[in-house]
Order: C-alpha cells, then structure tokens, then sequence
C-alpha cells in the first residue's frame, strides 16, 4: 500500500510564532517603585509599597531580592530623613531638606527601574544616599 505524503505546514509567521520563554516577573517590584513614586502626591502609598516588598521578599532570584530590600530600605530611611527634614522646617533649614528628600526618592525609584528592566540588582544596595 503506498503512504502518501504528509500535507506540508505552512511557515510561521511572525505573529504565530511560540513567544519567547519569559524571564523572571519584575511587575510587583515595578509597582512599589510607583507606589513610592505616587507617595509624594498621595501620602499613605509608600506604606502599601513596604508591605508590598516585605511580602514579595524571597520570592525571586537574588537581583530581584536585591530590589526588594533595596525598596524597604528606601522606605525606612526615607521615612527617617522625613521626620528629620520636617521637624527641622520649623527653623526654615527643613524645607531644603524636603525638597533633597524629593530629588532622593526619585533618583532611587528610577535607579531600581532601570534595574528591573535590565534584570540586574540596583547597585549599592545598603547605601544611605543613592
């Protein structure tokens, strides 16, 4: 009995193409970096970001462990410059300090972005400045 061939499968098309496998989810990382981002318009979402990074803890690669405890330490230092630059507005020399604090938190929270995208831990993780 003679086989007969089997029908040929059209190419792929890019669009049906498998996608590529995916790396590690960054997604909750990247959102309490935007809660601390939005923190300084609407006060209380930096504390959901902590919360959010203590329970993503230990949950990841070590780059991304890295973010997290890069984010709580954000947190918590920032938390201690805050009341220090606010009690210290009272003597005018504190608005300057909130105004540091601003810049301090934004160049944190975009310096762990960038990390995330390029997948790698943000550098100096245990640093008191940036």
């Amino acid at each position: 009995m003679p086989q007969t061939p089997a029908p040929e499968t059209p190419p792929q098309t890019p669009s049906e193409t498998p996608p590529a496998p995916r790396g590690t989810d960054t997604t909750m990382a990247m959102v309490v970096y935007g809660l601390f981002l939005a923190g300084m318009v609407i006060g209380f979402t930096p504390l959901i970001g902590v919360v959010i990074a203590y329970v993503y803890r230990g949950k990841g690669p070590d780059w991304l462990e890295a973010h997290y405890r890069y984010q709580i330490r954000t947190f918590w230092i920032g938390l201690l410059y805050g009341i220090i630059a606010t009690a210290l507005a009272l003597v005018v020399i504190g608005v300057p300090l909130l105004i540091a604090l601003a810049v301090w938190m934004i160049i944190r929270c975009v310096k762990g972005f960038k990390g995330l995208q390029e997948q790698r831990a943000p550098s100096n993780v245990t640093t008191w400045l940036v």
